[in-house]
């Protein structure tokens, strides 16, 4: 027969066992509104990210975006060091165009990490797996990732960095193809700056215990 362990009987240490297993760690992001001279609505929502054992889900609701246009949206932090990522204030626009760009974000956010799309744990950030708005500019984007294989791919391009999402941002991107903004506002490479340019942002923060 078992013996109790630390004067912990059998079964209260497989009830331990199993509420460590359960365990949850939740962060939560409110996302307000960027660039609405440009998008001529307030994109806003909420993002929750929950680990649990071996999975990370993400679960972001979305309104007053663009309709029928697809968000990019991603986890955005420093390379280097431990700073603590904010999202940009009007005195982010560098070159007084009256857009905040995805290049001025960069000061005060770092760079984009981790995609949120069909497949995360990629890292790619060109892909058409991103959440499509509704025709009222609404959507509600979940997925489920494994945790260690989201690290491993994190740190392998991140080196000596780790997710410490509670020192990260999430931007949401994206206005209609045809918007017209001025020459002067930066994206990355050859993606159009329509697809880059921030719409909102949240600061995550974890759930009190």
């Amino acid at each position: 027969m078992a013996q109790p362990i630390a004067g912990i009987g059998v079964a209260a240490l497989f009830a331990i066992v199993a509420s460590t297993a359960s365990a949850q760690t939740v962060f939560n992001a409110e996302l307000s509104a960027l660039n609405t001279n440009v998008t001529g609505s307030e994109a806003r929502g909420t993002a929750t990210l929950t680990m649990s054992g071996d999975t990370l889900t993400v679960r972001i609701e979305a309104m007053g975006t663009a309709p029928n246009t697809m968000h990019l949206q991603h986890f955005h932090g420093f390379t280097e060091g431990d700073a603590k990522s904010g999202c940009p204030g009007a005195d982010a626009d560098a070159n007084g165009d009256g857009i905040i760009d995805l290049i001025e974000t960069e000061a005060v956010a770092g760079v984009t990490m981790v995609p949120f799309h069909g497949d995360p744990t990629s890292l790619e950030i060109v892909a058409d797996s991103y959440p499509t708005a509704d025709g009222t500019g609404a959507y509600i984007y979940e997925e489920t990732v494994s945790l260690s294989s989201l690290n491993a791919a994190f740190e392998s391009k991140f080196p000596g960095q780790q997710m410490d999402l509670d020192r990260r941002v999430i931007f949401l991107h994206g206005v209609p193809a045809e918007t017209n903004l001025p020459d002067t506002v930066q994206s990355l490479g050859e993606v159009p700056a329509q697809v880059t340019i921030p719409i909102a942002c949240g600061e995550l923060s974890a759930d009190a215990q």
